[in-house]
């Protein structure tokens, strides 16, 4: 033992008298490279940490920007325009705002990834609200027109009638749309139908903001391209939607079936529903259970025409990434949504 340590030392004499530095121990080279190692991943973190605050401020700067400027077009500038008496200016203005309200709500959906879920529900109810704003004008600027909504029926229905069929409540063929109060038929869309078939086409459809309410074992089919949608306390229905150029919501709503294209979808107080959807953002879910999802596959003649006209990129779709508000565990799936097997999914939407 002593003639090792006695070579030893003798080798690390001869390696100090050549200028060599002795060999650095396994264990404290690994200590090193450990010591490294979580310095460079503290390094990462901030960084990215630096790298998502700088994008929340740009989005919290952008998004004011584009807030105040819709704000400022429905206020004073359409108040000026409409006030000189001519109607194409206020229109003008009125499709400004609609297209930077589209801008905004584009921002949003892009940056969903990097906010935290706070600032996603504040950013979405000051969207909610300008959308609201922006149908309320166009009701004052604009003329009200009437709109031929058409009930299909079978043509031995239209032939011979019977008794247990005159008594069931038909959806008029023709309405006066208004919006005066909360319990006005929507301006666009269709409400408090029973057991009926219902149709909107691509020319009554077109940027408008389409409302279904109370709506009840009833069967939608909206061939077109509407700029909004909401469905609101609607029951055992099937609502078949071409693509939305904004945002879709769905609230106080069970049994349902729903097909659609959408840049957002959220839903609350919704149960016992399935959406077959395309979503540019993460679907967003509160107060919900017993909701499903699958991909978009419902087809109509004129959808790859209609796809253009909303702007949608069918390049992004996120129909399975789902975001509960009511669950936040990240280590485990919130259990009030999930994935519609394939084996069960709708093939045959006629």
């Amino acid at each position: 033992m002593e003639a090792v340590s006695e070579a030893a030392a003798e080798g690390e004499r001869l390696s100090l008298a050549a200028g060599v530095p002795p060999p650095i121990p396994e264990r404290l080279q690994q200590r090193d490279a450990e010591r490294r190692e979580e310095a460079e991943r503290r390094r990462r973190e901030r960084d990215a940490q630096t790298v998502e605050e700088e994008q929340s401020d740009f989005f919290t700067a952008a998004f004011a920007r584009e807030r105040d400027a819709v704000e400022a077009l429905l206020g004073p500038e359409l108040d000026e325009a409409a006030g000189g008496g001519a109607e194409p200016a206020a229109t003008r203005v009125l499709e400004e705002a609609a297209g930077r309200l589209q801008s905004l709500q584009r921002l949003l959906t892009d940056s969903v990834r990097f906010l935290a879920p706070y600032e996603v529900r504040q950013a979405q109810a000051t969207v909610a609200r300008l959308q609201g704003a922006l149908s309320e004008r166009r009701l004052q600027v604009q003329p009200k027109k009437r709109f031929a909504f058409r009930a299909r029926k079978k043509e031995s229905a239209v032939a011979q009638e019977s008794p247990k069929d005159a008594e069931r409540p038909q959806a008029s063929s023709e309405a006066t749309l208004s919006s005066s109060g909360p319990s006005a038929d929507p301006e666009c869309g269709f409400s408090r139908v029973e057991g009926q078939e219902l149709q909107l086409g691509p020319a009554e459809l077109l940027q408008r903001d389409v409302v279904l309410s109370q709506l009840t074992s009833c069967r939608v089919r909206l061939c077109g391209n509407p700029n909004t949608l909401m469905m609101r306390g609607c029951r055992d229905c099937t609502v078949l939607c071409g693509p939305v150029s904004t945002s879709a919501l769905v609230e106080d709503c069970s049994g349902c079936l729903l097909a659609l294209a959408c840049q957002q979808l959220r839903t609350h107080h919704v149960t016992q529903t399935s959406f077959y959807v395309q979503v540019t953002s993460r679907a967003m879910l509160e107060d919900c259970s017993g909701v499903r999802f699958a991909p978009y596959t419902w087809s109509y003649v004129g959808i790859e025409a209609d796809f253009e006209t909303s702007g949608l990129d069918r390049s992004r779709d996120n129909w399975s990434q789902v975001d509960d508000f009511n669950w936040l565990a990240r280590d485990q799936a919130s259990p009030n949504w999930s994935v519609v097997p394939e084996e069960e999914r709708v093939s045959d939407w006629s």
